[in-house]
C-alpha cells in the first residue's frame, strides 16, 4: 500500500495578525491533488491539526471541511493523533462513529495499543503524550522523561506485532538527533524532552510530527518527520514544506514539495535598498516577509513605510541595533512637559510634532493634570 505522512496543519495560527486559513486551504488543495495523483491508500496526520487548544470557530470549521473532504467525500481511511498543541479532548469529539468511515483519532495513551489494521500494515497512533500518563498506565513511579517512557511503550507495542505485517509507528515527539526549529514549542528544558532512536529500531517506518524542518533528521532509513505544510516562523524561510509518500511493499519514501499561497521570506538590506525599486521588483512582495533592517539610524515610521511595498511584513528587526539617542542627563530638565516633549520627538523621529500633533499633545496634559488635582 501507499500511505501520504504529514503533520503539523496548525489550522488556526496567526503571522504576527495575518490570519492563515486561506493559505491553509490553499495548501490542502494541493495536497489532496497530490493524494489523488500518487493514488495513495490512506493518509496519517502526526499531530498538531490545530494552533492552539482553543481554536477559533473558523479554525474548527476549516479543519471539520478538511477532513470531511478527505474522508467521507474522498473515502480515504485517516490515521490521526493529537499533538502538544491539539486538545485531546476536543479533537476526539465524535470518535465513536468516526472509525465507521476508517477515520481513526487517537487522543489517548490507551488507543495505542490497539494497532489499526489496513493492507497488511498494523498502524500503532501514539499521541502526544506526558511522562506522568505513562507513568500511570504502567504503575511505575521510575518513569519522569520520555526517554524512559517510550521503553515499555515500545516493548507492549511488539508484544501486538503481527508476524508477515508491516509496523508503522505514527507519533508526535522530539526524537533524539533532530533540531527544533522557532515556531515549534519545545516542551520542557534540558535533553530530557528526547525520545532516542534507539528505541524505534523495531518498527519499519515511524511517522512524525512535532518538528516542522522534514530534514530534522538526517539520514535515518525509518524514521521521518514529514515537516509543517507552510512556513510559520522567519527561522523556517529557506525549509521547503511538503508532504511525504510511503510506499510498505518497499519501504521506500518521496518527499513531495507543496507549493503556499504565499511564501514567507527573509531579507536583509538597508532601508535605502528595501524602498529602491531596483530592488524591491526583484523581491517577491506578496510573501510574508521578515526584514533584517542594516541602518543603524533612526527612521521614523519605518514600519509604514515598509508596508506601502511589502504589505505582509512579519517582522522587523535591527542588524545592528539603532544609535543611541543623547542621554537623558544632557537635555535641559527645565523645560515644560510640552516642550519636553517637543524636544523629545524631534530627537526621536527626527521631526518636529505637527500643529495637530501638539495640540492633541496639550489636550492630553491639561486632562493628565486636571485628573492629578482631583
Amino acid at each position: 500500500m501507499r500511505f501520504l505522512h504529514t503533520a503539523d496543519w496548525h489550522i488556526g495560527k496567526k503571522l504576527n495578525d495575518f490570519d492563515l486559513l486561506a493559505d491553509q486551504q490553499a495548501v490542502f488543495d494541493r495536497l489532496v491533488a497530490v493524494a489523488q495523483a500518487r493514488q495513495v491508500d490512506a493518509i496519517v496526520i502526526a499531530g498538531d491539526l490545530y494552533d492552539r487548544a482553543l481554536p477559533s470557530e473558523a479554525a474548527v470549521a476549516v479543519l471539520d471541511h478538511m477532513l470531511v473532504k478527505l474522508n467521507r467525500e474522498l473515502h480515504y481511511p485517516l490515521l490521526v493523533i493529537s499533538g502538544n498543541h491539539d486538545s485531546a479532548v476536543r479533537l476526539r469529539t465524535g470518535r465513536s462513529w468516526f472509525s465507521a468511515t476508517q477515520m481513526f483519532v487517537n487522543t489517548q495513551l490507551a488507543e495505542a495499543f490497539k494497532p489499526i489494521e489496513l493492507d497488511g500494515v498494523q498502524f500503532f497512533l501514539l499521541p502526544y503524550f506526558e511522562p506522568f500518563a505513562v507513568r500511570d498506565y504502567f504503575h511505575d513511579p521510575n518513569i519522569t522523561n520520555v526517554a524512559q517512557a517510550i521503553r515499555p511503550i515500545v516493548a507492549k507495542m511488539k508484544t501486538l506485532f503481527k508476524p508477515g505485517m508491516r509496523h508503522v509507528l505514527v507519533s508526535h515527539f522530539f526524537a533524539a538527533g533532530s533540531d527544533h526549529s522557532a515556531s515549534e514549542t519545545k516542551v520542557n528544558v534540558g535533553g530530557l524532552d528526547a525520545v532516542p532512536i534507539d528505541d524505534l529500531a523495531a518498527f519499519d517506518y515511524v511517522a512524525l510530527g512535532h518538528l516542522h524542518n522534514h530534514n530534522a533528521l538526517h539520514g535515518e532509513p525509518k524514521i521521518q518527520y514529514s515537516g509543517a505544510l507552510l512556513k510559520y516562523a522567519v527561522g523556517e524561510a529557506k525549509q521547503e514544506k511538503g508532504v511525504y509518500i510511503v510506499d510498505t511493499d518497499t519501504m521506500a519514501r518521496e518527499f513531495v514539495p507543496l507549493k503556499s499561497q504565499h511564501d514567507l521570506l527573509e531579507l536583509k538590506a538597508s532601508y535605502a535598498d528595501l524602498t529602491d525599486p531596483t530592488y524591491y521588483q526583484q523581491q517577491d512582495r506578496d510573501a510574508y516577509i521578515g526584514i533584517d533592517l542594516t541602518d543603524t539610524q533612526v527612521i521614523p515610521n519605518v514600519m509604514a513605510q515598509l508596508r506601502k511595498i511589502y504589505p505582509r511584513i512579519i517582522s522587523l528587526r535591527r542588524e545592528n541595533g539603532v544609535q543611541a539617542v543623547k542621554p537623558l542627563q544632557q537635555r535641559q530638565r527645565d523645560l515644560d512637559p510640552v516642550s519636553l516633549l517637543k524636544a523629545f520627538y524631534e530627537e526621536l523621529m527626527q521631526t518636529d510634532l505637527t500643529a495637530d500633533q501638539l495640540k492633541w499633545a496639550k489636550a492630553g496634559l491639561t486632562a493628565a493634570e486636571s485628573e492629578q488635582k482631583q
